[in-house]
């Protein structure tokens, strides 16, 4: 069994009068505590890489997962049970021990996870609300209030969840993962982790993280490449944080089928051109419209890429830290609207083939020596007019959070207020379908959406 370490509970008794007093407010949380590994783990510093240090600026990532209720009267019994996430919770935490830590200024003035056991916050909340109320599932700064721990980006806390019931029998998971002890792959790695124990018991076979994050240190002596600052951009931008004064920005949702994708690829040259290029290259060139940029003028395109298999030798896909690098494409405005698609979309992926071992241990090596220079204070950031920023968590596992009563109906980033920034994944029906969840502008929406559901064609670019 898992240990639990109680915090507080508001309110008590049964769960009815519970369900009762969540009438009251949209969600109530009635229980908080810290799940603990549920065997003793390792007690020691674990070493953070300079590219783990330049994210924990950045704070949390929330994200939510929704859950339909449960039809089968025998699974309903024990629906969502909180004594069997925590149970399982515990069983993951064993082999993701850091997880149960917390981040600390070490003796060195280095910022690192200090791996005590003290566990990982678990709230319990019910809700008034239905998961209808939510139905065009758009990122929110409402989902994030009511369905994700509210944790302050000074917190040490590496992780925190919350399981949310509706009145209607479904379920809301939201979960606060720390950009500096994880990037997405490894976080989606934890989930499967912790809904497998919750689904298969111990019968799962768990593929254990990779802890050892010295494989990321700097090189001595540092070599820094020439094409290092002009491929990656190692400033970060804090998408937690409420933005500056500027354009009003309203979220939106934009789903492409199969066949739309497909065509998107033939109109690129088809080949070895990926669904990522082909659709960044449609929403980069749709946005350059939409934002009426002067022909001359200078737009760049950002994009993490993951590098777990770019350098040599490869990092264990189970590496547990940050492996991401921002890198960007920058051309005319005329160039990117006005030529055929293909250019674009081949500009992109030559971007990517860029990334190798060399340019990726040279930015490790200009990281490391730039943490003298830089403080841990957020980076509050706003893209250009110019730019456009797509986070790809395409092949994510993201609806394999199973705990033993079904998939996710959804899952999406609960909070994105930046305008430019899109995150773009696979649609939860696995029928080809990508979904893009885009933070624009409210001033363009409009403009920006017809011309992504129109065949942009050589007579509209004549209008540009």
């Amino acid at each position: 069994q898992s240990s639990t370490r109680r915090k507080k509970e508001n309110g008590g008794g049964e769960q009815e009068r519970r369900r009762m007093a969540a009438g009251e407010e949209e969600v109530l949380v009635v229980e908080s505590c810290f799940v603990t590994p549920a065997v003793d783990t390792p007690r020691k510093a674990l070493w953070l890489s300079p590219l783990d240090i330049m994210l924990a600026s950045r704070g949390y990532t929330p994200l939510v997962h929704f859950y339909r209720p449960c039809v089968d009267e025998t699974s309903a019994q024990d629906f969502f049970d909180v004594t069997k996430l925590k149970t399982a919770l515990g069983k993951a935490l064993v082999a993701f021990y850091p997880m149960a830590g917390r981040l600390r200024v070490g003796a060195h003035g280095r910022l690192e996870i200090d791996c005590n056991g003290k566990g990982m916050l678990f709230l319990m909340a019910y809700s008034r609300l239905t998961i209808n109320d939510f139905r065009d599932l758009k990122p929110s700064s409402k989902l994030r209030r009511l369905f994700v721990p509210r944790m302050d980006d000074s917190s040490d806390i590496l992780c925190a969840t919350q399981v949310t019931f509706f009145k209607c029998g479904g379920v809301a998971l939201g979960t606060a993962t720390h950009q500096g002890a994880m990037d997405g792959t490894a976080a989606f790695h934890f989930f499967q982790t912790w809904s497998a124990f919750s689904r298969d018991g111990d019968r799962d076979v768990v593929k254990f993280p990779y802890l050892d994050r010295t494989l990321l240190c700097a090189r001595d002596p540092p070599i820094i490449h020439p094409d290092t600052l002009s491929l990656f951009r190692l400033k970060t931008t804090n998408l937690s944080q409420p933005p500056a004064p500027g354009p009003v920005v309203v979220n939106e949702v934009f789903t492409l089928r199969k066949d739309q994708i497909s065509a998107l690829k033939h109109m690129c040259g088809g080949g070895r051109v990926s669904t990522f290029s082909a659709v960044s290259a449609y929403m980069w060139r749709c946005m350059c419209l939409a934002r009426r940029l002067p022909p001359d003028s200078t737009t760049r395109l950002e994009f993490p890429v993951n590098f777990r298999r770019s350098i040599a030798p490869p990092l264990p896909d189970v590496y547990f830290g940050n492996a991401m690098l921002q890198v960007s494409v920058a051309d005319k405005t005329w160039d990117v609207v006005s030529g055929n698609l293909a250019y674009v979309a081949h500009r992109i992926r030559d971007t990517l083939g860029r990334v190798n071992d060399e340019l990726v241990r040279s930015a490790v090596d200009y990281l490391e020596l730039d943490l003298a220079e830089r403080d841990n204070r957020p980076a509050i950031g706003v893209l250009p007019a110019t730019d456009l920023c797509v986070v790809s968590w395409l092949g994510m596992p993201l609806y394999d959070v199973d705990f033993g009563w079904g998939k996710p109906l959804a899952m999406l980033r609960a909070e994105q207020n930046r305008g430019g920034f899109v995150l773009m994944m696979n649609g939860a029906q696995g029928d080809g379908s990508v979904r893009l969840s885009m933070s624009i502008e409210a001033a363009i929406l409009k403009d920006f959406q017809r011309f992504f559901y129109t065949k942009l064609d050589s007579k509209v670019y004549s209008k540009f």
